[in-house]
């Protein structure tokens, strides 16, 4: 079947199918509407002239998380597949519906993020990202998962990864990320459901929601190259970065326990000392209520920039260095 942009409609992903040497585009289907229309998401696929690893590259599982959306484009028209060893499958937005409505979560308020591999026959979220994991992340070797910060909130360019496995280090090293956090992901994430399938994950945190920000597209673009190179699909040279990541053990977000007007000190990527203020909670006639200091040494990976606080707001995830 074929779609009205003359991109063809398919059921199942059959990398056998596509030609090699060339890059074929679906709309593969994974749900319906309460119309009864059919759901599709994007899929590319770059199959090379020789055998070689499968290589996925995902973005937008949470909607409004759109600076992966064109690392993947600008890396499948970077690629030349004649020179391809193995196969690259991108998926510019995995989460349709939650892209269309501008918003993090599935169109039924579930993270798609908390919930793989999803149930054959659970509810309509859960369903989505069983077909999800059975149609397309299947399919992988490797994985590379794009993700940004949430609405409300900003993040360095930091990668996530188990730092104990000397691939998926590898792996994260070849991003030009700011700060490498280890996390062996034994949850129900994407790269979690990945992980369990034995491939090869790590998670790439590429900026800030609802923007298209150049530097880190750029640096993500970077990455996906380095992987290449590093993956023996294309005969490239690994770039090197220009200033090593930070390395954190571990990382956790510190909360407001009060409500009020927020201010956030330190920026994205300070690092701060134990004892430092890093926030000042105001009431809303301006009196100041409450200071927040560091509990210990660290680096500030992300922070919020809303200013309204109830209580248990988040003020900042802050990474502990590894000594």
């Amino acid at each position: 079947m074929i779609g009205i942009d003359n991109t063809p409609k398919i059921k199942e992903l059959d990398i056998e199918s596509c030609p090699r040497g060339e890059i074929s585009k679906f709309w593969l289907r994974l749900a319906a509407d309460g119309l009864g229309v059919q759901i599709h998401i994007p899929v590319m696929v770059a199959r090379g002239m020789e055998d070689g690893v499968t290589l996925g590259i995902t973005a937008a599982v949470h909607g409004n998380e759109l600076n992966g959306v064109p690392v993947i484009q600008r890396l499948f028209s970077e690629i030349d597949p004649t020179k391809l060893k193995g196969t690259v499958v991108g998926v510019p937005v995995v989460n349709v519906p939650g892209y269309l409505l501008m918003q993090r979560k599935f169109n039924d308020g579930i993270d798609l993020n908390r919930i793989m591999p999803g149930k054959a026959n659970g509810n309509n979220s859960e369903v989505y990202a069983y077909r999800f994991v059975h149609r397309i992340l299947t399919h992988f070797d490797y994985l590379l998962d794009l993700h940004t910060a949430s609405f409300g909130r900003i993040n360095s360019y930091y990668i996530r990864a188990n730092m104990n496995d000397p691939i998926t280090a590898k792996l994260a090293h070849l991003q030009h990320a700011q700060i490498i956090l280890n996390s062996p992901a034994p949850d129900q994430t994407v790269r979690g459901t990945a992980t369990r399938m034995e491939k090869k994950a790590i998670t790439l945190e590429v900026g800030d929601p609802n923007v298209f920000q150049k530097g880190v597209i750029r640096s993500g673009l970077t990455g996906m190259h380095n992987t290449l190179a590093y993956l023996d699909m294309l005969d490239e040279e690994i770039e090197l970065p220009e200033q090593q990541p930070i390395i954190c053990d571990n990382s956790y977000w510190i909360y407001t326990d009060k409500g009020g007007v927020l201010q956030i000190l330190p920026k994205v990527t300070q690092l701060v000392k134990k004892g430092e203020s890093i926030a000042i909670l105001r009431n809303i006639f301006g009196d100041k209520l409450r200071e927040y200091f560091a509990p210990e040494d660290g680096i500030v990976i992300g922070k919020s920039v809303h200013p309204v606080a109830q209580t248990g707001s988040r003020i900042l995830h802050l990474g502990i260095v590894l000594k």
